[in-house]
């Protein structure tokens, strides 16, 4: 007997309005505005959610849950997701489902040699490409039976999620010393920019990481993404 409602969702079969009825998804995604689109695109499709934010907490949570599918970023504040892709893929019994996201869809090719079985770019917002994703990797009686519409609209995160992103990177690059710390600054805020359609913010981050890979300087690049860090903190802060 199902002791919540959750549980009592969760037990009855797909329908092609919740298509993902019955499945559990593990996110391991330490943007907190990526994390709240997932959460988004899960809740109308009928999918439980769990979250991890580093390979330390999914290794925590895959002891003790058995999500069906694994939704990882490849660029974690304590290593690669291509780590986890690899180790998952290679368990038994493996996840059924293992999508690979990443602002660079560059890193495709190398997220499917690790094992993934699906890649998907940022922003992950648009509910149909989510829910056609996993269901093409489902098992045919996982899937909802019948004809169904497929929804038109995207999800669209917490804002405030957007803003604890922005202040937890512009903490990071007010002290910036290690290169490895600097290249996770820099995809973070690629992805979470990226996520919120924020061109101004990606094109920065694009200028400062050309100049870095080109061996030029950076003081002038690095205080134009922070400039436009602090003018969204003060923006978010007003609304």
């Amino acid at each position: 007997m199902a002791d919540t409602i959750e549980d009592f969702l969760q037990s009855r079969p797909p329908t092609p309005e919740r298509p993902l009825l019955g499945q559990t998804v593990l996110v391991v995604e330490d943007s907190r505005f990526a994390s709240d689109a997932v959460r988004l695109l899960c809740l109308r499709s009928g999918a439980r959610i769990r979250r991890a934010d580093s390979l330390r907490a999914a290794a925590r949570h895959l002891c003790t849950y058995h999500p069906s599918i694994l939704i990882v970023d490849l660029g974690l504040p304590d290593g690669s997701g291509l780590e986890l892709i690899e180790a998952l893929d290679a368990r038994s019994p493996r996840v059924p489902v293992i999508i690979a996201t990443s602002g660079d869809d560059m890193l495709e090719a190398t997220a499917r040699a690790a094992g993934a079985d699906a890649f998907l770019t940022k922003p992950l917002v648009n509910i149909a490409q989510f829910q056609e994703t996993i269901l093409s990797l489902l098992p045919r009686d996982l899937r909802p039976k019948g004809l169904r519409t497929l929804p038109t609209e995207d999800v669209d995160p917490d804002r405030i999620a957007y803003r604890d992103d922005l202040a937890h990177i512009a903490d990071l690059l007010s002290d910036v010393e290690s290169p490895r710390i600097f290249d996770y600054a820099s995809r973070f805020l690629h992805g979470v920019a990226k996520t919120a359609d924020d061109t101004a913010l990606m094109s920065a981050v694009r200028d400062l990481d050309r100049r870095r890979a080109e061996g030029e300087a950076t003081t002038a690049a690095i205080a134009r993404v922070v400039g436009l860090i602090e003018d969204r903190l003060r923006r978010e802060r007003v609304v």
